[in-house]
C-alpha cells in the first residue's frame, strides 16, 4: 500500500450553530496494485475527515455531506481511465459530533505502464472549487518471472459470504488507510499476492515466504517481528497475517515480504513503509546485561563523558528502541550499561567488526560537525546533520542565501535513498541569521516532512499570508527556488 498525500488540503474549520462550516476539506488517500488473469488493476482508498466537510438537512431530517470525486490516470494527454462520482457520508441526526471518517474504495483495471493519476476533490455543498493533486504510479507485474502485489494494509477482515468491491482471495478486507499506527492498536494485519513464483522453483516446488520489520533509517532487521512460512507454489500464492505490534516502540520502519526458495535464495520481495507512536515501549535493560563487552573496543571506552556523547551522536541513525533508550536511559545509565548499549548498537551493524564500523561513523561525525554545527548545537543535531548521517552526502546540493525574497536555504538532491526511492529532495532554509541553523523545511521523501506550502514559508521573510490553503508563491525578482527544486545544481 502506496500513500499517495497525508493531507490533500489543510484543515480549517469552525464549529457554528448546528453545521460544521469548514473552508478545506481533508483527506488521506492510498492505493495498492494487484495482478489477476484479466490484466494488472488498482484500489484506491480514500479517507474524508467528516469535520471538514458541511452537512445539509435532507427531507427526513437527517444530515448529510457529500463530496464530488474526479480520479484519471493518464499516459501524455490520453485518458487510459476515469471515474467521476459522489461519495456520501453516513446521514447523522446532528451535527454536534462529526468526529469521523467516511471511506471510499475505487478499482481501476489498467495495463502495466507509467501513469499520471489525478485526484480532484470538492464539497458539493460549497462553492471552493476543486483541487487537484496528482502522482505518478507505475505497475510493473512480468509474466515471467515472480513479482509481489503492493502490501495491503488491513483493518480487519472476515471470510466473504457475497463477492463485493472489499472481497480478494474469498476474504473481505477492510483497508487500514494510513500509514501511522497509534499507541492504541495493537495489531498489524495486511495482505498481499506472489505471482508466477513456480515458473522459477517449478510449480508445486516448496519454498518459503517470509515477513518482517526492518527499521527505516538502517534496514536492520528486527527478530522478535519476524516470521516464516512454508508454501507450495501456485499460479497466485496468497499472503494474509497479522504481527503483534503491542511492544513494537515508536519509530519508522518497513514491513517486508520476501520470498525465498530451498536454497535460500530470495526470488521476489516488496516492503511497505508504517510509523509507528507507542511512548510505552521500552527497551529491555535486562537484554543488555547479557551482552559482553570483555575485551571488546566498548570496554576500552571507560571513560562516562566521552562515551555518553558517543551514544548521543548515533541517535539519527538509531531504531526506534535505541532511540529510545537514547532519550528516556542514557542519562542516568552507568558506564557498564552504556559500553553494552555501544557495543549492541554496532554489533548489529556489523557483526565482523563493530569497531570498524563505529570508526567510519565517527569520521561522518566529525564532518558534519565541521559543516553543520552551529554556536548552540553540535552537527549531529541539526536538520542537515542528521539527513547527512541518515542517507549519506547529496548528489547535489544548491545553496541560496541573498535572494531577495527568501530565507537563505538550501536544497539537497539524492539519486537514490535506502535502495528503494529514487530522486529524493530536501529543502533547509535558517530564520536565524545568528546561529546559521538550517532547518528541514520540506522534502519528498518517505518518512520526512512534506509541506505543500513550503515555498510561501520560504518567502516569509518578506510576504506573509494567512490562508492555509495557499500554496502559490508571489512572484519575486531574483527568487529561484523553483529553478532549484525542478533542475537542482
Amino acid at each position: 500500500m502506496k500513500k499517495l498525500s497525508l493531507l490533500i488540503f489543510v484543515l480549517v474549520s469552525a464549529y457554528a450553530g448546528s453545521d460544521i462550516q469548514a473552508r478545506n476539506l481533508s483527506a488521506f488517500l492510498s492505493y495498492s496494485s494487484f495482478n489477476s488473469p484479466e490484466g494488472p488493476y488498482i484500489e484506491t482508498y480514500l479517507t474524508i475527515a467528516a469535520n471538514s466537510v458541511q452537512f445539509v438537512k435532507k427531507e427526513n431530517g437527517m444530515f448529510q455531506a457529500t463530496v464530488n470525486i474526479l480520479m484519471t490516470f493518464k499516459q501524455g494527454n490520453d485518458i487510459k481511465a476515469f471515474k467521476k462520482y459522489e461519495l456520501t457520508s453516513s446521514e447523522i441526526p446532528d451535527t454536534s459530533n462529526t468526529n469521523f471518517q467516511f471511506v471510499d474504495q475505487q478499482r481501476f483495471a489498467i495495463p502495466n505502464g507509467t501513469y499520471d493519476f489525478e485526484i480532484q476533490l470538492a464539497d458539493k455543498h460549497k462553492t471552493v472549487a476543486a483541487m487537484p493533486y496528482t502522482q505518478s504510479i507505475a505497475l510493473d507485474f512480468p509474466a515471467d518471472k515472480p513479482s509481489f502485489s503492493d502490501i495491503q494494509l488491513v483493518r480487519s477482515y472476515t471470510k466473504a459470504e457475497v463477492t463485493s468491491s472489499l472481497t480478494k482471495s474469498g476474504f473481505d478486507l477492510v483497508p487500514y488507510i494510513y500509514s501511522f499506527y497509534p499507541e492504541k492498536e495493537s495489531k498489524m494485519f495486511f495482505y498481499c499476492e506472489l505471482y508466477h513464483v513456480g515458473k522459477v522453483i517449478g510449480k508445486d516446488e516448496k519454498f518459503i515466504i517470509s515477513y518482517y520489520f526492518e527499521s527505516f533509517e538502517s534496514n536492520l532487521i528486527l527478530n522478535s517481528y519476524s516470521r516464516v512460512k512454508k508454501e507450495t507454489a501456485k499460479d497466485v500464492n496468497i499472503l494474509l497475517s497479522e504481527i503483534a505490534i503491542g511492544n513494537l516502540p515508536s519509530g519508522n520502519y518497513n514491513l517486508v515480504v520476501e520470498a525465498r526458495n530451498q536454497q535460500n535464495e530470495l526470488v521476489a520481495s516488496k516492503k511497505v513503509f508504517f510509523q509507528r507512536m507507542n511512548p510505552a515501549a521500552q527497551i529491555g535493560l535486562a537484554d543488555l546485561g547479557s551482552t559482553e563487552v570483555a575485551n571488546t573496543f566498548a570496554e576500552r571506552l571507560n571513560n562516562a563523558d566521552s562515551l555518553r556523547e558517543f551514544i548521543n551522536s548515533t541517535y539519527p541513525v538509531g531504531t526506534g528502541l535505541e532511540k529510545n533508550f537514547i532519550r528516556e536511559h542514557l542519562k542516568k545509565s552507568d558506564l557498564k550499561t552504556m559500553q553494552q548499549f555501544f557495543y549492541g548498537f554496532w554489533i548489529n551493524r556489523d557483526p565482523r567488526n563493530p569497531e570498524l564500523a563505529w570508526k567510519a561513523y565517527n569520521e561522518q561525525i566529525y564532518k558534519v560537525q565541521v559543516n553543520f554545527g552551529t554556536p548552540v548545537k553540535k552537527g549531529y543535531q541539526t536538520d542537515r546533520g542528521r539527513v547527512y548521517l541518515q542517507y549519506g552526502p547529496p548528489n547535489t546540493r544548491s545553496t541560496q542565501y541573498s535572494e531577495p525574497s527568501n530565507y537563505p536555504y538550501e536544497i539537497w538532491q539524492y539519486y537514490t535513498m535506502n535502495n528503494n526511492q529514487r530522486n529524493r529532495k530536501f529543502v533547509f532554509y535558517s530564520q536565524d541569521m545568528v546561529t546559521s541553523d538550517f532547518t528541514l523545511l520540506h522534502s519528498d521523501a518517505t518518512g520526512e516532512i512534506n509541506n505543500p506550502r513550503w515555498k510561501i514559508d520560504l518567502r516569509n521573510r518578506i510576504f506573509t499570508t494567512l490562508d492555509l490553503q495557499d500554496t502559490q508563491v508571489i512572484n519575486s525578482w531574483g527568487n529561484m527556488e523553483s529553478d532549484y527544486w525542478e533542475l537542482p545544481n
